[in-house]
């Protein structure tokens, strides 16, 4: 897996998505997660996961979490993705944690 930081998601990705504010994007994960794998999908490319510092830092600013713990939801949240959980699941497992 690529991990990659960028300010913002690039245009084509926020279209993609139906976002029009870019700060709205804080990381995103690109690639076929594990549960849906076979071995069709050898030679791929490497999944990616691409944090986007401004839409962090901001809400960082905005909030009351360190960045540390910012940084590690998004990246935790991300990396779910490859391992097959959903939104859903994800927040499921944080409220069971808390």
């Amino acid at each position: 897996m690529v991990l990659s930081v960028e300010d913002f998601a690039d245009d084509e990705t926020l279209d993609a998505m139906g976002i029009e504010d870019p700060f709205d994007l804080t990381g995103i994960y690109e690639g076929i997660p594990l549960t849906e794998r076979s071995v069709e999908h050898s030679g791929t490319l490497p999944d990616r996961v691409r944090l986007f510092r401004r839409p962090i830092i901001d809400e960082w600013a905005a909030g009351e979490d360190s960045l540390e713990h910012l940084i590690a939801h998004v990246l935790v949240h991300e990396v779910g993705h490859h391992f097959g959980l959903s939104d859903e699941d994800m927040h499921a497992l944080e409220e069971a944690v808390q």
